[in-house]
């Protein structure tokens, strides 16, 4: 039976339909997970199929574990699905985050903001309790610009990953 989610399972933007992930959407996010350099904060390289397939499975169960989870970023135009974002919350996570990912092609064009502003609006409405943080390594400039935009600030180091990174705490 599949539990309740305390979130919509669907949400929409000007240009981008925020929703749950289905099987295929590994494809078009393997753009995301085999570029190296969109990944060198997150995973540190690229993945192979196998691995990026396995990372949307997670995100998948994410949404059965917690209620809630990363939506896929669906380009309204071209059906093509160009990032995630939504919240997360894994166990080794301080605190629930608002996440976001996008392929390198769609960097710059506010696709991500144009997401996050939408995610927090959608969390601060039905998780009010919930104090979402971003966690970000420090070189990560364009996240670092993006979390300041849409209203966090820096907070504090955390260790992460042998590494200390800084989280960003929304109002």
């Amino acid at each position: 039976m599949r539990r309740e989610y305390l979130i919509p399972e669907k949400l929409e933007s000007k240009r981008l339909l925020l929703r749950t992930f289905c099987e295929t959407d590994w494809e078009d996010l393997h753009a995301y997970y085999s570029d190296s350099e969109a990944t060198k904060y997150t995973f540190g390289r690229a993945l192979p199929e196998g691995e990026t397939w396995r990372v949307v499975a997670s995100m998948v169960g994410h949404w059965t574990l917690r209620g809630y989870g990363p939506y896929a970023l669906e380009n309204k135009s071209s059906g093509q699905v160009i990032g995630l974002c939504g919240l997360w919350y894994p166990n080794d996570r301080p605190d629930p985050e608002l996440k976001w990912a996008l392929a390198r092609a769609f960097h710059g064009k506010g696709y991500a903001s144009e997401a996050a502003r939408k995610v927090k609006r959608m969390a601060q409405q039905y998780l009010p309790d919930t104090s979402l943080v971003s966690l970000i390594h420090p070189k990560n400039t364009p996240s670092i610009n993006l979390a300041l935009a849409i209203g966090a600030f820096y907070e504090k180091e955390y260790l992460f990953r042998g590494e200390n990174w800084s989280i960003y705490r929304y109002e």
